[in-house]
């Protein structure tokens, strides 16, 4: 992306973060809170690639409130939006007409919700930038990092912002703007899950070798207004079985916060094999489940998003350092699975990054590994959540829903009783590779969305606030533009059509039903990061567009 040609500007600064979410914020703030405890002054700069701190941030979320506690002890004080506690917790098993829930006492304590909080986690990370820029950071949203920037010796010197004013052709457009290098003595990447720079950099550095595939799910979620007479604020709910059979693995999440707002949720991990399914005609079926449709009917949909998650866990977490950087948050994967959260441990890993971070600055060192941030993390709280779920996903992928979570279920209660497995199992292949032949699966009849309960993608992409300029190069790059339609579509019916929960890759044909072509409407992309995921072929790279471009969520 860069052009010798083309003179950049550039900063320096002690520390850079890439990526305004729990993760680069909260490392951002132990870095200014440690200046000032100490009297050592650091400067600190990052960047987010939303038009603002909080626009591509989607989650459930409930939240386990540690990160928070050993962050800002008095978060509450300050007036953090973290206020709607758990106040029931429900889990059912659906099938096609009905559902059983299950008893809480059959879960192991580490799985009950009590004690946490539903949130708006785009807005708490709203919250944690105001705290961050009282602290000094210095925060730049609508800049995406677009480059790693290496010294003569191959550490990392800091990033490349994007430039703004290309134009589809790559030629300059009158507002053209070159990007800019920020440099630091060390990087902090915190982009999220399948974040391009973080890619880039486990392959380069290999931080991944000796480690088990990384996982994921896709979670597709809406925020409905609901009837005032519905609400039962503190609610919880997940489900899980219908409408996805026992071979693919996912559920669903409902949660009753804040002022008759209900977040819905679904996810489907992204191991499935049937190149049929469609994780989001999967998610508009499943509310009109009979347990669940009641909620929604007369209420209004205000939000609509979708995200990847990394679901590898333990056993994939990669090498977290380099020289000159480390990863944070889920960057490297810190979700647990079982529970479904991560943003606590995205905060713990971004604070221990940060302390090592600092500690190395204040030594007068740059640009070697933050071996003591690796350390702290083995013997942290986040190694330890992390560790005694490990076999649960395995358990599930291999053995379906139904047995392979009631044995991930025994497992975790061993784990709490001190007598988990004494070994950990190996997730084996990446997502991708588990698709199917098109020829053995069948293809899946969804049903027609009513425009009430259940909708189609483009009019969810509009309710995203999702925009991008049009006149820019195409950030969803095909490694060899003719595999969608001379391998994928022959193999596996070009599942990019249905895995996209946006809309943003087609097989358009005359009219006649020949020349079948592959399009792609880069301009309803909302980030997620899937297409780079599950594409059978590996052959789509997503890169960053034009900053400020993507989703803009409210309240998600």
């Amino acid at each position: 992306m860069s052009d010798a040609a083309v003179e950049r500007e550039f900063m320096e600064y002690d520390v850079v973060i890439v990526g305004g979410g729990p993760a680069g914020l909260s490392a951002a703030i132990r870095l200014r809170q440690l200046a000032a405890e100490e009297d050592f002054d650091i400067s600190v700069c990052l960047i987010e690639k939303g038009s603002e701190v909080g626009a591509h941030i989607l989650s459930g979320a409930v939240i386990d409130p540690i990160g928070l506690d050993a962050l800002i002890p008095d978060w509450r004080e300050k007036g953090a939006p973290v206020d709607t506690e758990v106040t029931a917790d429900h889990f059912i098993y659906l099938g096609p007409s009905g559902g059983i829930r299950v008893p809480n006492f059959l879960f192991p304590p580490l799985m009950s919700n009590h004690g946490n909080y539903i949130v708006s986690l785009a807005n708490v990370c709203r919250w944690l930038a105001e705290q961050a820029e009282a602290l000094g950071v210095e925060i730049y949203p609508g800049f995406a990092g677009a480059e790693v920037l290496y010294n003569e010796d191959g550490s990392v010197r800091g990033v490349l912002t994007g430039d703004m004013g290309v134009a589809k052709d790559g030629s300059h457009k009158d507002s053209y703007t070159p990007g800019m290098e920020l440099r630091g003595k060390y990087t902090l990447f915190a982009e999220g899950v399948r974040g391009s720079l973080s890619k880039e950099l486990i392959r380069k550095f290999k931080l991944d070798e000796d480690r088990e595939p990384q996982k994921f799910g896709i979670g597709l979620k809406e925020l409905w207004e609901i009837d005032p007479a519905k609400h039962k604020k503190g609610l919880v709910q997940h489900t899980m079985g219908w409408p996805l059979d026992n071979s693919t693995g996912g559920g669903s999440f409902l949660y009753h916060f804040g002022e008759n707002l209900v977040s819905v949720g679904f996810v489907v991990h992204l191991n499935y094999k049937n190149p049929y399914l469609s994780p989001f005609d999967e998610f508009q079926r499943f509310k009109h489940h009979p347990s669940v449709v009641d909620t929604f009917e007369g209420g209004k949909r205000i939000a609509y998003g979708a995200r990847a998650i990394t679901e590898g866990g333990f056993q994939s977490v990669p090498k977290l350092t380099f020289p000159g950087g480390a990863l944070i948050g889920c960057s490297a994967g810190f979700v647990n699975v079982p529970r479904i959260k991560g943003s606590h441990n995205a905060m713990l890993t971004g604070k221990m990054g940060a302390e090592a971070a600092f500690e190395a600055v204040k030594d007068g060192r740059q640009g070697d590994e933050l071996v003591a941030y690796a350390q702290a993390y083995e013997k942290s709280p986040v190694y330890k959540d992390l560790k005694r779920v490990r076999n649960v996903k395995p358990l599930w992928s291999r053995l379906g829903t139904f047995f392979g979570i009631g044995l991930g279920a025994i497992d975790m209660w061993m784990n709490n009783l001190g007598i988990g497995l004494p070994f950990t199992l190996r997730h084996k292949k990446a997502d991708y590779e588990s698709i199917a032949k098109a020829s053995e699966c069948k293809p899946i009849d969804y049903p027609r969305p009513d425009g009430k309960i259940s909708f189609d993608k483009l009019s969810s992409v509009f309710i995203s606030a999702t925009n991008h300029e049009e006149d820019q190069p195409v950030h969803l790059k095909l490694k060899d533009p003719a595999i969608p339609i001379a391998y994928n579509l022959p193999n596996f019916a070009e599942p990019a059509q249905r895995y996209c929960p946006a809309g943003v890759y087609e097989v358009v044909r005359d009219d006649d039903g020949s020349n079948p072509r592959f399009q792609i409407n880069a301009q309803n992309c909302v980030h997620c990061k899937t297409c780079d995921i599950k594409d059978p072929a590996q052959n789509i790279n997503w890169t960053v567009p034009e900053g400020g471009g993507g989703p803009n969520y409210p309240n998600m």
